[in-house]
């Protein structure tokens, strides 16, 4: 194929945003004579959206110097703004900063006025925000919506009104803020905005709405970001932390099968290249990992997670309180709250109060509980108030009010269940039955018990089920704790007693006697039934 047939290729496949092809083609168009400047930037995009950071930068870099040398000021400053950018969005933080003044300069030597004089101020306002002045940075975003209104640019318009959003979370204001993203999100779904970008905003809606309660758009908008992700089959970028998101709203709504599937699948887009999923995809799959009772493999996802700039909270410190680790558990939870801004510390607060009160301080889970309170505003949302509700419940339970937690566990399984939300509401009713029978409604209490155990054993939500099952003293066949769900596990992919015990750093004979239990449970006598019990049941 000739240099000029491998270009027209190269184009054509981007504008049908076939990115495997694109950058293939734009490669070879480009090692054998040479791209003008816009096509560099072409390659440059392909190349970032196919995880190839390295050559999207380099590319990029020299479209900046295709356009110096032609004394094309518009490119130059355009392609100088889009470098810090990508700088920015690699977390390049040691070499974006020398293009945040070149833009500019070269911006204010443009002939013709145009939107890029906009586009230049965005970097240096994404600085602003990071450096903790995010009212400061919301003025320079509205100066740059204004630009972009003015010259008609609607991808600038996103990104700004999108940037203005994540000010206006960090300020504690989530309604103008989600407004902000709404906008930011009809603009990606009118076709406005281009791939990188339109990436950046629906990856970040998702989280923040998970983040910020608010379920119904989290639900909306991950919808968007699969719809968007499914129209470009060879997108590697974007594709892992799409898996993630979705691995925890299948977590939610109770498809946890379909949760461990999308985990899966996040952590291999991540190695497959997808900088977006380096935190996300081990992070959600610990969650899933932590819930099911697979504690040493959830350790290792949390750690995975945590050699990130992100903190994985509040994950790591519930497995190490259902592990019986309460004093670590406490002491990580409350670093991880006290170092974050008020939007992630308010995520963090109901994780906090769980653990205050299986510490046993009610006093501190009650100033918890009221900071959350306030922090939710006069109206939360219909999340939050199950959250609230549920932390209510337990804080009132532990102060000895048993009558006062009935009330708050009941507004919290309603609001859970309305939500369509299996495991919360489950957790719900456990609060509901132990008030009840405090309350000497035994038989009550015992249904609510019984229904919630139900909940447990279909998720497999084996620690769940295992402490339902201290709680009233009735262990029945098939409930394993979470080490023998490890053992079990372990059991299923044919390894000996001795092999599973330096695998867990267990002595064999503590494996004989776990692998003992779990036939007496699940009514076994060979290996080869249990590893098909655990095949049948999900816990492979």
């Amino acid at each position: 194929m000739t240099s000029s047939s491998a270009l027209d290729a190269g184009r054509a496949a981007a504008a049908d945003r076939r990115w495997a092809e694109a950058y293939e083609q734009l490669a070879t168009a480009d090692a054998s004579s040479g791209l003008a400047a816009t096509d560099l930037e072409l390659l440059a995009t392909a190349a970032f959206l196919r995880g190839e950071a390295g050559a999207a930068v380099d590319a990029l870099t020299r479209a900046h110097s295709v356009s110096v040398a032609s004394h094309d000021l518009e490119g130059a400053a355009r392609t100088a703004a889009w470098l810090a950018l990508y700088l920015i969005e690699l977390g390049d933080m040691a070499h974006y900063v020398e293009w945040l003044p070149r833009g500019i300069r070269l911006a204010e030597g443009v002939e013709h006025p145009s939107s890029v004089t906009g586009l230049v101020r965005v970097p240096p306002a994404i600085a602003q925000l990071a450096s903790g002045d995010p009212s400061g940075a919301a003025e320079r975003f509205r100066e740059i919506e204004a630009i972009a209104e003015r010259f008609g640019d609607g991808e600038l318009a996103a990104i700004a009104v999108f940037s203005r959003g994540n000010c206006l979370v960090e300020m504690g204001e989530d309604a103008p803020a989600f407004a902000c993203f709404d906008a930011a999100v009809e603009a990606v779904a009118r076709g406005d905005v281009g791939p990188i970008p339109s990436g950046v905003i629906l990856c970040t809606v998702v989280v923040t709405a998970l983040m910020g309660f608010d379920f119904d758009r989290a639900v909306a908008w991950s919808r968007a970001l699969d719809d968007w992700c499914r129209q470009q089959p060879d997108l590697v970028t974007y594709s892992g932390q799409r898996y993630a998101l979705r691995s925890s709203l299948l977590v939610l709504q109770g498809a946890w099968s379909e949760a461990s599937s999308a985990a899966d699948l996040a952590m291999s887009r991540l190695r497959a290249g997808d900088y977006r999923a380096v935190f996300g995809a081990p992070y959600y799959h610990g969650e899933v990992q932590r819930l099911r009772g697979a504690t040493h493999a959830a350790e290792e996802s949390y750690r995975r997670a945590g050699e990130t700039v992100w903190d994985p909270q509040p994950g790591l410190a519930l497995l190490h309180l259902a592990q019986g680790k309460g004093t670590r558990a406490r002491e990580e939870i409350l670093r991880s709250a006290s170092a974050a801004d008020v939007f992630t510390r308010r995520s963090l607060l109901p994780a906090v109060v769980e653990i205050e009160v299986t510490a046993g301080d009610p006093g501190a889970a009650r100033r918890t509980l009221r900071e959350l309170t306030t922090l939710g505003g006069p109206i939360p949302t219909p999340m939050l108030s199950a959250a609230i509700a549920f932390a209510d419940a337990q804080v009132r339970f532990a102060e000895g009010d048993a009558a006062g937690a009935l009330v708050s566990a009941r507004a919290s399984v309603e609001g859970w269940r309305a939500l369509g939300v299996p495991y919360e509401t489950a957790r719900g009713r456990v609060l509901v039955g132990r008030a009840l029978g405090a309350l000497g409604e035994a038989d009550q209490g015992r249904a609510e018990l019984d229904g919630a155990r139900g909940v447990f054993a279909s998720l497999g939500a084996n620690p769940a089920l295992a402490e339902l099952e201290d709680l009233i003293g009735d262990r029945r066949a098939g409930v394993l704790t979470p080490r023998e769900v490890e053992v079990l596990r372990l059991v299923s992919t044919g390894l000996t007693n001795r092999a599973i015990g330096e695998r867990l750093s267990l002595s064999e004979k503590t494996v004989a006697r776990h692998v003992s239990n779990i036939f007496g449970k699940l009514s076994l006598s060979t290996r080869a039934a249990a590893t098909a019990y655990a095949y049948e049941n999900g816990l492979v």
